[in-house]
């Protein structure tokens, strides 16, 4: 691998060049400045030190989104520990597993994860640390408790007069393969593995961001954070980049439902979004579709002359949706609904597809709105190659593979996983199946993993189906079970649409009979439904808002 520059060194870099600039707010809540970033991360570099932790220990973090969050990690890191993010919406003994199986020092806790935790099932973990103020939740040290309860008196100590920009002097890696962060994939198979993030693969997501979006975002523009920063995706691309750009990053702390999310885009009026499908879908099906889904404007649609005005004036109010202001919206992390990707391109919206994996930190593949191919997720991303393992990659699907800065090392303590996922060449096999056009396009067809068989051998691509399905009537999400030879489709209706609508259940169930007909006509003999299972309750999902399809196949 090549030499790169050091990514702790941005992080000083930026936080003295955006010294006064607003940096980090809770939405609702306070803001710091880069300079009060500063001040919280020297405290924390004092508590370290002064508890015994050391270059190397593992330090964690468990939340949701906030300010604080934020800088504990970039204190963990600019110390020379290692950051171990955990998704808050793990349950209880996932969070003690991550942090024993990690070799935890530390765990920095958010409020609603303090009350569900149970520090006896962490015996090696010297302390729990409060996110919202840094107290202590517990200490097993004296050497913790009697650095926090002085931490004012020590920090006084080191900095008598004042503290300045000429204060700020982080640790700085001294390589890119060097350790930053351990990252537990939410995963879909109920088996976690700890990804270990090289700070090449930090700097290298950074880089291709710098390059992609740098000219077209300015210093103290706006971003929202949405997806949780203890995945890489969010973690990558709604604060890192932003932080080290000197953006103002903007979280949402509390359940980002989508009327928190649609009056949070209205008052903030991000610059680029960063968003799951599904995230996407739910506004255009709300907020979208019901005002253009009627005879007038499908008429004015119809008519050569005028239909081009008309789609101007819809993507006009799309855009006023997502705050009115935002150069593109990034789409990524699980399959994206084809009808509405087919609306948006129709309407020419500033969307983009892409493609990432945490073991790439997580790009893989990006394309820019204005150069973006339909139904694709993308080119090979910068600092990455990326190839199809097939006779045919433009007809015939194979394994995708990638290569380059943004690779992991390896899963933590999991030779036999690290050496199922990375071949000798240096080739990460991502598990996805797809084809690449001759333009370099990348197109997904579905998890190989997921791939079912027909009764004469054919492959089915459960993912295909069910997009189709979640386009029908009242569907608001599926998944697509083989039992014996057979394929079922289970399906969660949209049960608000059906109270305003006054339809009771045998009306809802007629209507997914419909659907199931419906369906079968698009698709071949192989694929087609037998029957239809209508579910009360949504679908249990991962953090990332991908359905666990282990736990209903």
């Amino acid at each position: 691998m090549e030499n790169v520059p050091s990514f702790n060194q941005l992080i000083q870099q930026s936080i003295i060049d955006n010294w006064d600039l607003d940096a980090l707010t809770d939405y609702k809540g306070a803001t710091l400045q880069f300079h009060d970033v500063a001040r919280k991360i020297e405290k924390l570099h004092i508590l370290f030190e002064n508890c015994g932790v050391v270059k190397g220990d593992k330090i964690a973090l468990c939340g949701r989104n906030s300010s604080q969050w934020a800088v504990a990690f970039l204190a963990t890191l600019t110390y020379g520990a290692i950051a171990v993010p955990i998704l808050h919406e793990f349950m209880a003994d996932q969070i003690h597993n991550i942090v024993n199986h990690s070799d935890s020092k530390l765990l920095f806790v958010g409020d609603h994860v303090a009350t569900q935790i149970d520090p006896t099932q962490m015996p090696h973990l010297e302390g729990i640390i409060n996110n919202p103020d840094y107290s202590l939740m517990l200490s097993r040290t004296d050497k913790l408790t009697y650095a926090r309860e002085h931490l004012n008196e020590l920090y006084g100590k080191k900095f008598p007069k004042y503290f300045r920009k000429e204060h700020v002097h982080y640790y700085i890696e001294e390589s890119g393969e060097e350790l930053a962060m351990i990252n537990y994939t939410s995963g879909t198979t109920g088996f976690s593995k700890g990804v270990m993030v090289p700070y090449r693969a930090l700097w290298s997501n950074y880089d291709f961001a710098e390059y992609v979006l740098g000219k077209i975002i300015d210093k103290g523009d706006r971003i929202i954070s949405i997806l949780p920063m203890a995945h890489m995706y969010g973690m990558a691309f709604e604060f890192i980049f932003e932080f080290l750009h000197g953006c103002h990053v903007y979280y949402l702390n509390r359940i980002p439902s989508p009327a928190i999310i649609a009056q949070a885009f209205a008052e903030i009026k991000p610059k680029i979004i960063i968003a799951v499908p599904l995230v996407i879908e739910k506004i255009i099906r709300k907020k979208v579709f019901p005002k253009i889904q009627n005879n007038r404007m499908r008429l004015l649609l119809s008519m050569p002359v005028i239909s081009k005005k008309v789609r101007q004036m819809i993507c006009k109010e799309v855009v006023k949706a997502f705050g009115g202001e935002l150069y593109e919206v990034i789409i990524g992390g699980a399959a994206f609904n084809q009808e509405v990707e087919s609306f948006l391109k129709k309407i020419e919206f500033p969307y983009t597809v892409g493609y990432g994996a945490t073991e790439c930190a997580p790009i893989i593949c990006y394309r820019d709105w204005q150069t973006f191919a339909q139904g694709s997720c993308g080119q090979a991303a910068y600092h990455m190659e990326v190839k199809i393992n097939s006779s045919d990659p433009a007809h015939k699907p194979g394994e995708i593979l990638a290569k380059g800065l943004n690779v992991m090392l390896g899963y933590y303590k999991n030779e036999e996983a690290t050496k199922e996922t990375l071949d000798e060449e240096g080739w990460y096999h991502t598990g996805d199946l797809g084809t690449m056009d001759y333009d370099g396009n990348v197109f997904i067809n579905g998890r190989s993993k997921n791939m079912l068989l027909g009764p004469n051998g054919q492959n089915i691509y459960p993912e295909e189906i069910e997009d189709k399905l979640n386009s029908l009537t009242l569907v608001v999400e599926s998944v697509v079970v083989q039992r014996d030879t057979k394929l079922v489709g289970l399906v969660y209706p949209d049960y608000d649409e059906a109270k305003n609508m006054n339809f009771n259940e045998e009306d809802i169930k007629n209507i997914m009979e419909q659907n199931r007909q419906q369906l079968n006509e698009q698709l071949p003999a192989y694929e087609k439904i037998t029957e239809i299972e209508i579910r009360t309750e949504e679908f249990a999902k991962t953090p990332k808002r991908s359905i666990k399809r282990f736990l209903y196949s």
